[in-house]
């Protein structure tokens, strides 16, 4: 059995179970495995992932050994573990993992550092920890590293500054930059899943409430959309001026946080920047507001100043805490303000991974046969990937689509033939 630290090996045939189920519901990434079983791109190769152990990514991980990659896994947040399913990636397909689900700070970036301790040569990361500790605590190991491939934007974000600092000199994959990853995961996925963790968290009622959806990105499009779909009162809080036009375009109420926090029940941040609902925010809240957190860090919420100016505290639900200010207004935190849909629910569904991951295994191979031939610095995958993954995925629901003639193609390549 291989080395890791995880709740209970017991759980091992829970997980087998919920690994299964999610397989069903990911035909592209299946068609990846049997074909990185025969060609075994990843072989002799050390990969650390940082990633949520979810029954997705438990997926992506039998993938990644079929393609002959020597594994080791770690959580990349502490409240989205599922713990049978990390069992069950020792007990049954021997991938080392490190992570339990509420693990503390500490013990985090201990993980951290046993995933560099694999001394890896591919890395592949959602948020870009696993990256940036490399570069700022262990610059003697960047010279191993083919590549890394990033889930998030949050995780894109950071690696654009590293190379605007020149410190990225091997090539990172901005796997949410692809199509079939931010079109569909981020919108779909968040969006079903931020409402289904609010829900578990809670079990309020949606319909006619006033929710707050901070940021319009994909996330956030997704988000307001689902809200909008169950009865909710959408408001959208932008500093994007053409996101917050195209969220008046769609149907919803656009205003400053300043003034719809007054007036919001339900409040979900999707911006990927640090305290965009702060101590203000908070004074000026109705009792019982409801506050989550779906972006990538829990510092979207400033939580410390929460707990400064709150009399008292208390865990009144499971991933619900109560806190109740001087003037008796009770403010409800979500999962600790850490992501609302991994850690009070099980995330994105089965079917929008499928994609995500497929973009994974493939920026994975193509970083390790191209080993030495990708500058240093971010990009994208071919667009051949795309199309190559949202054409399987369509062949999997029965789907077919047209093609272009030749006198079509000819007519798309020329200037000269008029309309």
């Amino acid at each position: 059995m291989p080395k890791s630290e995880i709740k209970d090996i017991k759980l091992a045939a829970k997980g087998l179970q919920r690994i299964s189920w999610a397989e069903q519901d990911m035909p592209v990434l299946r068609q990846i495995r049997e074909r990185f079983a025969k060609t075994k791109p990843l072989a002799g190769m050390r990969l650390s992932a940082c990633a949520h152990v979810t029954t997705e990514t438990a997926n992506l991980a039998i993938t990644l050994k079929a393609a002959g990659a020597d594994c080791v896994l770690i959580a990349s947040n502490p409240l989205s573990t599922q713990d049978d399913v990390a069992a069950a990636l020792v007990e049954e397909h021997g991938i080392s993992v490190y992570a339990i689900k509420g693990e503390d700070v500490a013990t985090y970036h201990r993980h951290i550092n046993v995933a560099l301790d694999h001394n890896p040569h591919l890395i592949m990361d959602d948020g870009s920890d696993l990256v940036a500790t490399l570069l700022q605590e262990r610059p003697n190991q960047v010279k191993e590293i083919i590549g890394t491939t990033e889930e998030t934007t949050t995780g894109i974000n950071r690696l654009l500054s590293m190379e605007k600092d020149g410190q990225l000199s091997f090539p990172a994959i901005a796997v949410n930059d692809a199509q079939t990853k931010h079109l569909f995961d981020n919108r779909y996925g968040t969006g079903q899943s931020t409402l289904d963790g609010i829900i578990r968290a809670t079990n309020r009622l949606v319909a006619g409430r006033n929710v707050v959806v901070l940021g319009y990105g994909w996330c956030g499009k997704g988000c307001a959309m689902r809200a909008k779909g169950l009865g909710a009162n959408v408001i959208v809080t932008e500093v994007d001026p053409i996101r917050a036009i195209e969220a008046v375009m769609d149907g919803f109420r656009v205003m400053p946080i300043a003034e719809a926090a007054a007036i919001g029940d339900i409040f979900v941040t999707v911006t990927g920047n640090r305290h965009v609902i702060d101590k203000a925010h908070f004074e000026s809240m109705k009792d019982g507001s409801i506050v989550c957190n779906s972006g990538h860090f829990d510092l979207e919420l400033n939580l410390e100043a929460l707990s400064k100016i709150a009399k008292s505290k208390r865990e009144i639900r499971a991933f619900t805490e109560e806190y109740t200010l001087p003037n008796g207004n009770r403010i409800y935190v979500l999962a600790e303000g850490r992501l609302v849909n991994l850690s009070a629910a099980e995330g994105h569904p089965a079917s929008v991974m499928d994609m995500s991951f497929a973009n994974q295994a493939l920026a994975l191979e193509h970083l390790a046969t191209n080993k030495g031939k990708i500058k240093g610095g971010v990009h994208v995958l071919p667009a051949s990937v795309d199309q190559e993954i949202a054409t399987l995925k369509l062949k999997s629901m029965g789907i077919k689509i047209d093609v272009l003639t030749p006198e079509m193609q000819k007519y798309l390549s020329s200037w000269k033939v008029g309309t």
